[in-house]
């Protein structure tokens, strides 16, 4: 655990939020800032920086983490109507908050990836 990450807090329960889903490796909850109807993040529940900091060592609990991104989708029902999935990297990425977190955006078309 990180002692000033916004999402370690949350996973340690200092911070509450509405559990969406967990199990001993992720933690599911709503973005606080939706950008679709339907907004989660997805993320590990151990402090990762961010996706550009794994290493061979992390594959099993990564792969955890993927196939759980997709498990909260069918959770939250866009599976089937489709959903985007975003994973921002260090700052020319996006990110934002310095845990490594998965976006999960459904409930509506998305539209292009970028701006065109």
């Amino acid at each position: 655990m990180s002692e000033n990450c916004i999402f370690c807090k949350i996973v340690a329960g200092t911070i509450p939020v509405k559990r969406v889903y967990e199990d001993e490796v992720v933690l599911a909850f709503p973005d606080i800032a939706p950008q679709a109807p339907v907004h989660v993040l997805v993320i590990p529940k151990r402090h990762m920086a961010s996706l550009a900091a794994l290493t061979e060592a992390d594959r099993g609990e990564m792969g955890h983490w993927l196939e759980r991104l997709s498990h909260v989708a069918r959770l939250l029902g866009v599976d089937e109507a489709g959903y985007r999935t975003i994973i921002n990297t260090n700052a020319h990425g996006g990110q934002e908050v310095f845990h490594l977190h998965g976006h999960i955006l459904g409930g509506r078309p998305m539209g292009p990836m970028v701006a065109r």
